[in-house]
């Protein structure tokens, strides 16, 4: 039987009646508006990677070098009209459109800019998942792998041209998370001229203890599966907890390397979470020159944070931490320690 999320992450009906409300109001608008954009002009940067791999952190240090257009909280109260919702904030929030404070609208973007509750991030411009978007044009099936007759029937046209009406409003690359996808990254590939898919991997250990604890979290038990589910889930679904969540991760992982090995290399960038923590600046370089070998050249140098803490430490007992590693290391025949 299905859990119920926790209190705090329990939608509120009053929002989503009034987000059905406004999107329903502003669709027809935005088919206007899209009507006139077909390719984005620069790559788009999709986050691919395991739920709790940290591709929210991804997301957050892209979206605050200032380089990149990216779906942020306010714009995804217009998922079905990103664009009009993008040229609200922009009246909102750009001292170019001020008129003599009127707003006096404080948008915080310091204190809270690396922070996230379970990928929630706090602030009006902060980056949102933006999965309400996805669903707009994907099929809501158990798992995440869509079928080539499922794929038939998805409006490409429009997902395209939302994302190069997106990119238009602040002349930027549109970065983005693109996980809803994990399982079919050719076909998303297929869709852009310009694109590059960056998988964010973790530490298996640290993975798949952050994916159990946000079980407890989310529903408040371990029984319960959190997030995207793999092909495989109908096999894992009545495996032990550490099993799934051990096949959840290598599965999901093992999607996403086939996906990209279909690509051409500069349109694919692998980044370690750790590594990303330890030295982002070498990072940012790595994917500067993904970018530049699809003709967009980032002109700034690196200027962001020389490092982020990587959470990672033993949380769980030993009895738990030596059942997900012995899980992990039957399906992978990897070695694998924490560090």
């Amino acid at each position: 039987m299905s859990l119920q999320r926790q209190k705090e992450f329990q939608r509120n009906p009053h929002l989503e009646c009034l987000l059905s409300e406004l999107n329903g109001l502003l669709v027809l608008s935005e088919d206007q508006v899209i009507g006139g954009f077909q390719q984005p002009n620069y790559p788009v940067v999709f986050l691919m990677g395991c739920a709790r791999s940290g591709t929210t952190l991804a997301l957050q240090w892209l979206a605050s070098t200032g380089l990149f257009s990216y779906p942020s909280n306010l714009i995804s109260r217009f998922y079905a009209a990103p664009y009009i919702g993008a040229r609200i904030q922009q009246m909102l929030t750009d001292s170019r459109f001020d008129f003599a404070n009127e707003f006096g609208l404080s948008v915080d973007t310091g204190s809270q800019a690396f922070s996230s509750n379970l990928g929630k991030t706090h602030g009006l411009l902060s980056p949102n998942e933006f999965w309400y978007f996805w669903r707009r044009f994907f099929p809501d099936g158990e798992t995440q792998e869509f079928q080539a007759s499922q794929l038939i029937d998805v409006d490409s046209d429009s997902l395209v041209a939302e994302i190069a009406a997106l990119e238009s409003v602040c002349d930027r690359p549109v970065t983005m998370k693109g996980m809803f996808l994990n399982w079919n990254i050719p076909f998303l590939a297929g869709l852009f001229d310009k694109a590059l898919f960056v998988q964010i991997r973790r530490h298996p250990f640290y993975n798949m203890q952050s994916l159990l604890m946000a079980r407890q979290r989310f529903y408040g038990s371990e029984e319960q599966w959190y997030s995207f589910k793999p092909p495989e889930f109908s096999e894992l679904r009545n495996r032990p907890v550490a099993e799934q969540i051990a096949g959840q991760l290598y599965y999901t992982n093992r999607a996403i390397e086939t996906g990209m090995a279909q690509l051409s290399p500069e349109r694919c960038l692998t980044l370690d979470y750790e590594m990303l923590c330890q030295q982002p600046a070498d990072s940012f370089n790595q994917l500067a020159a993904k970018l530049a070998a699809q003709d967009f050249v980032v002109s700034e140098n690196y200027g962001g944070p020389e490092k982020f803490k990587a959470q990672g430490s033993v949380r769980l007992p030993e009895t738990q931490t030596r059942e997900l590693m012995d899980a992990y290391r039957d399906l992978s025949k990897e070695s694998l320690t924490t560090v």
